[in-house]
Order: C-alpha cells, then sequence, then structure tokens
C-alpha cells in the first residue's frame, strides 16, 4: 500500500472509522480536517430519481443543496452539483455516476470525492439546477466531462474509476487550485485531463495540483494530463500506453515528472511529452 493507504486502511476496524479518511490526503489539497467532526451532517441517497428543479428528499440533489454553511458527508451518489465543505463516497457499495452532465464542483471547497464509478457522461446543454437556499443557478454548457472543477478549492478525488466520457474524464478549470489527484483508474479515453482552462484564462497561472500513485490506461490517448499555465506534480503514476503523447503543456506551465513509470506503446509514436509555445 502507499503512503495514503497505510494511513487509512492500515486501521483493521477502517470500516467503522471512515471519517479518518480526511487526515490521509497529500498534496497540495493538504488534510481535510473540515471533512470530520461531531458537527458533520450525514445524508444517505435513498432515491435514484433525479429532477434538476423539483427536489426530493433521499435523492442526491436533495442533498446538495444542504451543504453550504455546513459540513456535510454524503453517501451513495450518483449526481451531484456540490458547493463547500463536502465529502462524496460510495461507503462500500459500487456506486455509478453515468449520462448526462454527471460530476461538478462549483464555486467550492474542502471536497472529497472518493470510491465511484463515473462514466459514459455526455453532454448537456445550458440548463438551471436548484441550488442551496432554494437559489436557482444557471449552467452553461456541458461538454460530458467525468468530473469538472469550476472555481474550486482543496478537492481531493481518491479511488475512483473514470472512462469512456464524450469529453474528458477530468477538468481542473477557471481559477480551481489546490487539487490532489489520487489512486485513480483512468481508461478508455481519448482526452484524460485538462489542468487550466483555456489558453487566455490567467487565473489558471496560480492553480496547483498532483496527480499521485494513479493507473492510466488501457487505451488512453493524450492529455494525461494537458496543463495550461499552472503548476503541476506527476509522481508514481503508472502510464500503460498511449497514442499521441502522455503529458503535454502549453502558455508556459510548470511541471514535475517525479517516479513515474512510463510503457511505451507498440506503435511507432514513443514521445512521453508534449509541448506547444512556450
Amino acid at each position: 500500500m502507499n503512503v495514503i493507504d497505510k494511513c487509512w486502511r492500515g486501521n483493521p476496524l477502517w470500516r467503522s472509522h471512515r471519517q479518518q479518511l480526511a487526515k490521509c490526503s497529500v498534496g497540495f489539497v493538504g488534510k481535510m480536517t473540515n471533512n470530520i467532526g461531531k458537527d458533520v451532517v450525514k445524508y444517505k441517497v435513498i432515491d435514484p430519481s433525479d429532477d434538476p428543479l423539483n427536489l426530493k428528499q433521499g435523492t442526491l440533489r436533495y442533498g446538495t443543496t444542504m451543504i453550504k454553511g455546513n459540513r456535510q458527508s454524503m453517501d451513495h451518489l450518483q449526481k451531484q452539483h456540490a458547493n463547500h465543505v463536502a465529502e462524496a463516497t460510495s461507503r462500500s457499495v459500487d456506486v455509478h455516476i453515468t449520462g448526462s452532465g454527471c460530476l461538478m464542483v462549483y464555486h467550492a471547497t474542502d471536497i472529497i470525492i472518493h470510491g465511484l464509478r463515473i462514466h459514459h457522461c455526455k453532454s448537456q446543454p445550458p440548463s438551471t439546477v436548484m441550488g442551496p437556499d432554494s437559489k436557482v443557478i444557471h449552467l452553461g454548457q456541458m461538454d460530458g466531462d467525468a468530473i469538472r472543477l469550476v472555481t474550486a478549492r482543496k478537492v481531493w478525488i481518491d479511488h475512483n474509476t473514470l472512462y469512456e466520457c464524450q469529453d474528458g474524464l477530468l477538468d481542473v478549470t477557471r481559477g480551481s487550485t489546490d487539487v490532489t489527484v489520487s489512486n485513480n483508474w483512468f481508461r478508455n479515453q481519448d482526452k484524460v485531463m485538462l489542468l487550466g482552462h483555456d489558453d487566455g484564462h490567467l487565473r489558471d497561472r496560480n492553480m496547483k495540483v498532483i496527480v499521485i500513485f494513479n493507473h492510466f490506461g488501457p487505451n488512453c490517448n493524450q492529455r494525461i494530463p494537458r496543463v495550461r499555465h499552472g503548476y503541476a506534480h506527476e509522481a508514481n503514476d503508472f502510464y500503460q500506453g498511449w497514442e499521441q503523447y502522455a503529458i503535454g503543456g502549453s502558455m508556459s506551465p510548470s511541471i514535475k515528472s517525479e517516479a513515474n513509470f512510463f510503457v511505451a506503446p507498440n506503435a511507432d509514436n514513443k514521445e512521453v511529452t508534449w509541448r506547444k509555445g512556450g
């Protein structure tokens, strides 16, 4: 086991003390201690139905409206629009998030996404959803990413399986920072991970992301990740081949690659890195 898993799974009673996971994060996210304690509100999703505007108790969307101003742990997730402190975990249940929209963390902080399977996410036109305090939130076009961070901070994405989405598997965008991506399995995807919104979004110069202990492949093509503007640390990741390139950058990012294991494809293109401009 790596240092993260030893921290929480080293305890033989870890299933009864799952909140201790929050003390085991590494990297820029720091320790997620705001996600543990007696005042954390637990919410269990028991209803698989989904209506973005007419919320029903027991559904996942109803739980997301409770987050603002509180600390919350949400079990058995299917879809989410998250604000402020939350932990989205599967609690030993095989939980799948799929379909339109999938998972977006919007203007949020102190978020843990753990133990989920997110796949076959599809694009979605502009829409409205009900947010905290019964406020209607207008969302733009959703490209079909598995996980999308928008102006989010202190987000830990750990032990998830992501694959076969219309656009990408993880986007960290629009000023999001202090993100740790660890112990995930990314597979069967063209564009895997984008760190930095676009060439003109200069706020992403402050972005800091660590990508550690992940498995990429089989059948990952490119952007593993692609970094714009900010800083990314790639460490102890396993790359099971690629088609175009593994790690790429543009708009003068800083990328540190450390102790990664690259298995080059059998095809002629064995180039690990790709660079555009400065």
